[in-house]
Parts: structure tokens; C-alpha cells; sequence
């Protein structure tokens, strides 16, 4: 859908008692874009000269509503009519979400429709367990750089509204850099577009909507604990720099992201610690603190650090980080000293253009990309597991009160392709990578009848025996797909 006219957007928008989703009805996907994206060359060349005389550093942000740790849930923002969508959650033991960064595309929509469709076909998973599918997504969560270049305002129909028109489920997204960032010679305040878009103070329809019907988010700000049954995502906002990530750097920006940390880590120990939680605990920030890149987007060791000793004061850790940033999917595993093990995963391939792990020779996983050490400065072991480096994609999180798993699905695969090109499962007690436990979604009953089927009618079959075959041999069919193969090489 593109609106009959576009202006720019001017004004609040229109204020309702509920939040709205995706649209009543399907439409097409666009061909072209509504409003044509200017080049970014040269502010690219002024921001690359003041990246080199090191003029460029982190930018101050508004407090969130609610310090030091901010708080929203998916019963807030399903609104009232979210009891339903809580009690199938809690019927089936399942929570199942989306997550993706990098989506803003700046030369048309075709790469994050692919994307979006193949996230909206999710939807249509059926099965017969009571309360309706388990494989329902209730939410998706942005991994930061929601809109390209410099998060404008009159991009966020183009980038966001419209590619998201009809997925119907709420959107919340971590803040990237370049969400954050400021074009040269503009007089923008940072974060701005993001702000009014992503942490309204109550559900509003945005003139830059376009006349869709999502209403913007109402997250307290960049950084807050997102609760939902059987999941607590901390959010994190890593600034405006291209490399590295930060959440707390004095001057330039305060320390209320360590204070944050601090405050909902002993939190959710204490949850665990009583069982008022049972569940999956996850990081969200748009700068990875791993990257196999060898060119742009690499790690951030600083971060890192920060984070580490907030999770080593509180005696607790991530079963999983998501990040975005490297124009790609990668995933690393973790060996913690205790033995533990945390996935680390970079989903920066929602739609923006993609970016090669290496100019040359494909890179082979698994390698250790970090080995363990000890000493004066002790590290933890890091596997390089898997990539992909050549499609658009997303993540499907699936949680129960026994296991985390997280898959990637590329969205070359297509709408009707159900089965992930990679995954990961960790066992929420012993946080160790395991096999994932599978769910009967209804197969075994169509199969026990098949089988029944076939026992009340056996085939008569009659056999004439020959003095010697003169059949040739049939080639074995292949055991996946070349594009399979390929993904499992990786």
C-alpha cells in the first residue's frame, strides 16, 4: 500500500484507546518506494574525514520513563485484547518471537518485503493444540537501524510502516547507530525520529504511518527490560559510532545503562532465585560483541567488558545475546570457565544491503575465533559456528520452560519453506547447548493413521523371478538441497 500523497510528516497523530497492528486485508507488495532516497555520499565523506582526525564520538540520549531500570510487557503492548494471545502463550508452555536488525533499505522495498513475507507466512502455522498454534510469533523485535541513513523521519514509511503493513503482531526494536546518528550541516536532535516512532507515552497513529493502521510503539526509552511469559529481553542502546559499541562512555554519554544492568540483574536473580520467573534471559543491543568480519563492522571488546562485570557482580548471565550491525547472519558459542556455554548471534541481514565476512576464500566453521586463557587476562574460549554471508534473513526464537532455541531462516528459502537453514538450543537449567526437544504438532497422528491405513489394506504385490536383472543402477537422490548443502558447509 503507498499513500495517495505524500508530505512530509507533520503533527502527533491520531490518539486511540488500543494499539493497532497489521492491516484488516493483505496488499500487494510495492514496486518502488514512496519517497526516493536522496544519495548519502557526501555526508558519508565528511563523517569518514571527522572519523579520522577522531572528532567523532558517542552521543548523549533522554533518560528512559522509569529509571534506573525501565520496564515494559507484551501484555502493555497487546493493549486489552492481549489476554487472549497470553493465555494460548501460557496454555502451550511456548513463546515464540522474531528478531532482525539492519532492516532499512535505501534503493526499494524489494529486499525487506522478501524478508517481511516470509515472516508473515509464520503466521499460518496450524496446528491442533488447544488454544490455537503454538508457532504463533507474538512480537518482533528490530535489532537496531530501523531507517537508513540517519533515521529520518520521512524514511519511516518506506523503511518501517509499509514493510511491516501487514504483519500483525507488535514491533519493538533496539536503537542502532544509525537510528542515532546525525547527518552533517542538519539541525536534528540524535534519536529523534526513533523516540517519536518507537517510545510514544500511548498508542498513536504517526502521520509518517502513511495511513496504516500501527500505531507507534511505546517503549520508556532506548534501554528497557522487555518482559513476556517465558522470556526477559534486556535491551541496550550502543550509540552512534560505526565501531565500537558503547553504552557507557563519561563524558560523552552517562553511566545510567550500567546502573540499568546492575539494577535488572539482581532483579531477574531474584525472580529465578524465588520462581516468580521461569524462563529465558536475553540480550539485545545493535553492536555485536563478536564478528567475523574482517573489514567493517567488527567487535566490541569494551562493551564487552562493561557488560561482563555487571553479569560478574550479579552472579548472572545471558542464555543468549541477539545483535545486529555486520550486514549478515553469524552465530558464535561461548565457553564460560564453569563450563556454561552462550550463543552469541548477529542478525544484520533484515533487508539493508548485505556484507561479506571476506573479499577472498570463504571462511570454514567451526573455528575458534578466541581461545580460553587465564592470567592477567583471562578469556573465555569463542567458536565461530556458522554464517551466512549471500541472503536477506531473520531469526524464529522458540522458548518452553525447559529450552531456548533459536533458529535462521533465510528468506530465499521462500513462504513455504518451514524448516531453519541453522539453529541452536540451550537448556535453560544447565545452560548448555543441547539437542532441541521437538513438540508433536499434530504429524504423529496423521502418520499413526497412514500407518492403520495401510495395515487394513496391504498391497498384493506378484513377483516373477528372472534368470538375471538387466535394470541399471539408480543414482542416489542427493541428501539436501545444493542450496541446503551449501548452508550446512558454512
Amino acid at each position: 500500500m503507498v499513500p495517495s500523497r505524500v508530505s512530509p510528516p507533520t503533527g502527533d497523530g491520531r490518539v486511540l484507546t488500543q494499539p493497532g497492528f497489521g492491516q484488516p486485508q493483505p496488499t500487494p507488495d510495492p514496486t518502488k518506494f514512496s519517497v526516493q532516497h536522496a544519495s548519502d555520499a557526501k555526508a558519508y565523506a565528511t563523517i569518514d574525514e571527522l572519523n579520522k582526525e577522531h572528532k567523532l564520538a558517542a552521543m548523549p540520549f533522554p533518560a528512559p520513563r522509569g529509571v534506573p531500570e525501565p520496564r515494559l510487557s507484551l501484555a502493555q503492548v497487546l493493549g486489552g485484547n492481549g489476554s487472549d494471545a497470553l493465555s494460548e502463550i501460557q496454555t502451550a508452555g511456548q513463546l515464540v518471537f522474531h528478531a532482525l536488525g539492519d532492516c532499512g533499505s535505501t534503493v526499494g522495498p524489494t529486499s525487506q518485503n522478501d524478508v517481511t513475507d516470509k515472516m508473515i507466512a509464520d503466521f499460518t502455522d496450524a496446528t491442533s493444540e488447544p488454544g490455537g498454534s503454538i508457532g504463533t510469533p507474538r512480537f518482533a523485535l528490530l535489532l537496531g537501524d530501523v531507517v537508513y541513513s540517519f533515521g529520518e523521519v520521512r524514511y519511516y514509511y518506506d523503511q518501517f510502516y509499509e514493510p511491516y503493513r501487514d504483519y500483525p503482531a507488535p514491533v519493538l526494536a533496539a536503537a542502532g547507530n544509525h537510528d542515532g546518528m546525525v547527518a552533517p550541516q542538519t539541525n536534528v536532535a540524535s534519536l529523534a525520529a526513533f523516540l517519536r516512532n518507537f517510545c510514544a507515552e500511548g498508542f498513536v497513529v504517526r502521520p509518517e504511518a502513511g495511513g496504516l493502521s500501527r500505531t507507534a510503539q511505546i517503549q520508556p526509552g532506548v534501554f528497557f527490560t522487555f518482559e513476556a511469559p517465558l522470556a526477559r529481553i534486556l535491551v541496550l542502546y550502543s550509540n552512534v559510532l560505526e565501531d565500537p559499541g558503547v553504552i557507557s562512555d563519561p563524558p560523552h554519554t552517562d553511566a545510567s545503562q550500567i546502573a540499568y544492568l546492575r539494577a535488572a540483574l539482581a532483579r531477574a536473580k531474584q525472580d529465578y532465585a524465588s520462581g516468580a520467573f521461569k524462563g529465558a534471559l536475553l540480550f539485545a543491543h545493535h553492536h555485536p560483541i563478536y564478528t567475523a568480519s574482517r573489514s567493517r563492522h567488527g567487535w566490541s571488546p569494551d562493551m564487552g567488558a562493561q557488560i561482563e562485570a555487571e553479569c560478574q557482580r550479579a552472579g548472572i548471565w545471558p542464555h543468549a545475546v541477539l545483535a545486529g550491525h555486520a550486514h549478515n547472519y553469524q552465530r558464535f558459542t561461548r565457553t564460560r570457565s564453569d563450563g556454561t556455554e552462550i550463543p552469541y548471534l548477529v542478525c544484520g541481514n533484515g533487508g539493508h544491503g548485505l556484507q561479506k565476512l571476506t573479499r577472498g576464500t570463504a571462511l570454514r566453521t567451526p573455528q575458534v575465533i578466541q581461545p580460553a586463557s587465564t592470567g592477567s587476562k583471562p578469556a573465555d574460549q569463542v567458536v565461530f559456528e556458522n554464517y551466512d554471508d549471500e541472503d536477506y534473513g531473520y531469526l524464529r526464537v522458540v522458548v518452553n520452560p525447559q529450552q531456548l532455541r533459536i533458529e535462521y531462516h533465510p528468506a530465499s528459502d521462500g513462504a513455504r519453506s518451514k524448516t531453519p537453514d541453522d539453529f541452536v538450543t540451550v537448556d535453560l537449567q544447565t545452560r548448555k547447548l543441547v539437542h532441541y526437544t521437538a513438540p508433536d504438532l499434530g504429524a504423529q497422528k496423521e502418520a499413526q493413521a497412514t500407518a492403520k491405513l495401510a495395515q487394513a489394506n496391504p498391497l498384493k504385490t506378484t513377483t516373477t523371478p528372472s534368470k538375471k536383472s538387466t535394470a541399471k543402477k539408480k543414482t542416489a537422490a542427493p541428501a539436501m538441497s545444493s542450496k541446503k548443502a551449501t548452508s550446512a558447509r558454512r
